[in-house]
């Protein structure tokens, strides 16, 4: 290991994880790069874990950022208001609610996406005046202890150190074996007053779950829980953290489901350059909050305000980049189609939000780290890590797509010629 990194071995806690996985010290980053101190280019396949869907250091919002601090804009002020918050709910308004005929208000909370969830569940909590909230298999929320308890991730609900309560778990979509409806069975069981199961305060789900192997939830799935949640008082939360902002090839992943969610947690790429910056949307009726019944010191954070509303104008004001990041998710469909077929994989996943499952965590890890040695970021999800996962940036020019998907395609034949002579 270089001796570069001796400071963080000798003196960052165990808690490290992705740079594990990618043990050189980065100097820089522009657009799907990272660039390490020794000038070495490495294609960037894991951007922020979504958090980077424009790529790294977009010249557009640095320069507007740039201007913002030299000319002493307002760089913390608690939830005062700002011209920085005023320009983002504008453009915000302007731009993704209203031509999609929807009505939330913004709550800005604590900059973490599981801030967000916090918030949601407390929320919900508090509308409707009851505990148990259903979560689904594989589902992940974050690690504080009210999104633990949500997040399905047996590792992560270890780390707690205490009862993870409130939460009843119903099987995701596809996720039992036959095709077994698990919403029927939901249904069935708040029917019936012996079930033992009552109403619950909401339904949280991601369409995609990223972090738990990129399980796709349809349409149909997604209306029935929002028609089951109206039936039985309960209001829906969908966690779009890591599937919005463009992931899946609309600004919000549900756009064409046919749905309405009373809840929206964003975060990660909200702030459009990897500022820390999360949000809850919420419906104007369920707007009960008392002033700072949630609050937070750096709740609303103007520099991702400025950045954020420079992503909105940039890319969302004009539908042709919704167009080609779509188009860029059909490409990356067939590529990975293509090497899973070679390898008898299976591929998952919905627009740039995509992934081989490999079917064991071994497997998936050392596809990853070939990568690595040749100049690919990327890394896995799933239960068992099992699903090798694609963030590439959604701005990535389809060339440098291609040249990472090469290197990708060329791990998994290194992988199986190592495994069969083993």
């Amino acid at each position: 290991m270089s001796s570069a990194l001796d400071t963080f071995t000798r003196r960052e806690s165990e808690i490290r994880s992705y740079c594990r996985s990618f043990p050189v010290l980065f100097e820089r980053a522009s657009g799907a790069e990272l660039i390490a101190e020794d000038g070495r280019r490495y294609i960037d396949f894991l951007a922020g874990c979504s958090t980077l869907n424009y790529g790294h250091n977009d010249p557009d919002m640095k320069l507007a950022l740039v201007d913002y601090i030299l000319r002493d804009g307002v760089t913390h002020g608690l939830d005062m208001y700002t011209e920085a918050k005023a320009d983002f709910i504008k453009a915000f308004e302007e731009i993704v609610l209203q031509p999609r005929d929807m009505d939330y208000r913004l709550q800005f909370t604590g900059p973490t996406g599981a801030n967000a969830v916090e918030a949601a569940l407390k929320l919900a909590r508090k509308v409707t005046g009851r505990q148990q909230v259903v979560a689904f298999t594989n589902g992940f929320h974050g690690v504080t202890l009210g999104a633990l308890a949500c997040t399905g991730n047996g590792y992560h609900r270890g780390g707690a150190g205490v009862p993870l309560e409130g939460v009843t778990r119903v099987p995701y979509d596809g996720y039992l074996e036959g095709g077994a409806d698990s919403l029927a069975m939901l249904e069935q069981m708040l029917e019936d007053p012996s079930s033992g199961m009552t109403a619950p305060a909401a339904f949280i789900i991601e369409t995609v779950q990223g972090e738990g192997g990129l399980n796709v939830a349809s349409a149909e799935f997604m209306q029935r829980l929002e028609k089951l949640a109206r039936k039985h008082g309960s209001l829906l939360i969908v966690d779009d953290i890591q599937a919005g902002c463009g992931r899946t090839g609309s600004f919000f992943s549900f756009e064409e489901m046919g749905i309405s969610p009373d809840i929206v947690t964003l975060a990660k790429s909200l702030s459009g350059m990897g500022l820390p910056f999360a949000m809850v949307l919420l419906k104007p009726e369920h707007d009960v909050w008392g002033p700072a019944e949630h609050n937070g010191t750096f709740r609303g954070n103007n520099h991702a305000f400025v950045t954020a509303k420079v992503a909105l104008e940039k890319f969302w004001r004009n539908p042709d980049f919704a167009r080609a990041v779509q188009g860029k998710g059909d490409h990356l469909a067939r590529r990975l189609a293509g090497i899973a077929k070679k390898h008898g994989y299976s591929t998952k996943g919905r627009g740039m939000f995509r992934g081989i499952d490999v079917g064991d965590g071994d497997t998936a890890s050392a596809i990853c780290a070939a990568a690595f040695e040749r100049g690919l970021i990327i890394e896995t999800s799933g239960a068992h890590d099992e699903v090798v996962k694609v963030l590439a940036p959604l701005t990535i020019k389809t060339e440098q797509l291609d040249a990472g998907l090469d290197i990708l395609a060329e791990a998994f034949e290194e992988t199986h010629r190592s495994a069969a002579a083993a």
